[in-house]
């Protein structure tokens, strides 16, 4: 179980979002609360945020507690918007860079916690489905969750809000195959979120919404999504969990 975050609201330092509170996501990386059948997301992390509108990206394969560098960086990056991953690799896929999360094209940055189950069985076709993508290289990073951002843009590109390309994403995968498909995205203005196997809680406070995979803290006011939901959140519009 990879796990991410998600955070919308007043400038923060990065380093408040990733490393602060008793169970931040530094911390779930070599101790989770909830996990799926491992105990380490030692397999790479990212983060993405905005800078003048557009996506801005850092992705290592190493452990993040070991990187003291970025630790130092994040103090000096302040985000009003921002995704944050840390990674598992599943059994057959590198532990590389490129598959390090979020995934990003245009305003877009994308996370996938799960897995698709039978991926050497679906891959063409969902590779089929997504259409060309040739320019946009997270698309064709050498793991099951790249397809699933393929068809994410493809659905962002046709008109669909954040959310609905989530939501469609998780319908076309399903009916192809099992698997865990907690998904994560932004665009710089909102956040959407899919739950689908795997574990996901919000936390809406008077200014700021936060959506991560387990808690980042013991205080009062996070809120568990029920599996197969879908979860949108934006300035003015609070958050909202409908069933998918």
């Amino acid at each position: 179980m990879c796990r991410h975050l998600g955070y919308l609201g007043p400038e923060r330092t990065l380093h408040s979002l990733i490393y602060e509170g008793e169970h931040s996501l530094e911390h779930q990386a070599y101790a989770p609360r909830m996990t799926q059948g491992n105990l380490l997301n030692a397999d790479g992390y990212g983060a993405g945020w905005y800078q003048d509108g557009a996506a801005v990206r850092f992705r290592r394969s190493q452990p993040i507690w070991t990187d003291q560098s970025f630790r130092e960086i994040a103090g000096a990056v302040r985000a009003s918007c921002a995704v944050a991953a840390i990674r598992s690799a599943t059994v057959g896929f590198p532990v590389d860079e490129s598959c390090a999360q979020p995934f990003r094209e245009g305003p877009w940055l994308f996370s996938h916690n799960g897995k698709v189950e039978g991926f050497a069985g679906v891959e063409a076709k969902l590779r089929e489905l997504a259409g060309d993508l040739a320019g946009v290289p997270d698309a064709r990073a050498p793991l099951d969750s790249a397809p699933l951002f393929a068809l994410a843009v493809r659905n962002w590109r046709g008109g669909a809000s954040l959310g609905e390309g989530l939501a469609a994403v998780v319908g076309t995968v399903t009916g192809l195959t099992g698997g865990r498909y907690n998904l994560l995205a932004s665009d710089g203005t909102a956040l959407a979120a899919t739950t689908w196997g795997d574990s996901l809680f919000v936390r809406e406070d008077a200014d700021a919404i936060r959506i991560a995979s387990e808690p980042l803290d013991d205080r009062p006011g996070w809120r568990p999504v029920p599996d197969r939901s879908l979860v949108t959140a934006g300035p003015g519009s609070g958050v909202r969990i409908d069933p998918l």
